[in-house]
């Protein structure tokens, strides 16, 4: 998986990933009840990005790596930040001390990325913020992207200078950006 993105790379990144993912969850068709949950938590995908581990795990990345995939293009396409890559990491790699990073010249963004239920959403993004705030982040910007469906169409952050939420529908690709500048 490509983890530089930039314009002339995001739109076939998404479109292989997306292909990728096609296929997925054939394991579980005609299971009910416990032998459902029992697929579901316990046999291995055996496909996609993520083949050695449960549909429940790869679910979860999956939806997170979509979150980055489509905000990245969406920043990508806007100019929303200065810059015309961003490194990613995908599912729980973590090998960067952040999901996303971006740097040109002496400006640098670094991001968080997850796709929750709404029931999760606001102990994610504590955990997020948290580690945006560390002394340790020096960016300026920093973002936090999550999935549309987390929130209330309402919904109104309180942000620190320099911080963003990029809010990702996963399905139609639209984002809205707080604040909006």
């Amino acid at each position: 998986m490509e983890r530089t993105l930039n314009r002339q790379n995001i739109d076939s990144a998404i479109q292989d990933y997306v292909s990728s993912i096609e296929g997925i969850g054939a394991i579980i068709s005609g299971l009910t009840g416990v032998n459902l949950f029992h697929c579901l938590k316990r046999q291995q995908v055996g496909a996609g990005p993520y083949p050695h581990v449960t549909l429940f795990e790869a679910a979860n990345r999956i939806m997170t790596d979509l979150v980055i995939l489509k905000g990245v293009k969406w920043l990508l396409d806007t100019h929303a930040f200065p810059f015309d890559e961003y490194v990613v990491e995908y599912g729980n790699e973590d090998s960067n001390d952040h999901d996303i990073t971006a740097i040109e010249g002496d400006k640098k963004l670094f991001g968080e990325a997850f796709n929750v239920a709404p029931s999760f959403f606001q102990g994610k993004k504590a955990s997020m913020l948290k580690k945006l705030r560390s002394p340790h982040c020096m960016a300026d910007y920093k973002i936090i992207v999550a999935n549309s469906d987390a929130i209330e169409e309402n919904y109104s952050p309180k942000v620190q200078k320099g911080e963003y939420y990029v809010i990702v529908n996963v399905e139609t690709g639209d984002v809205k950006l707080m604040p909006n500048e």
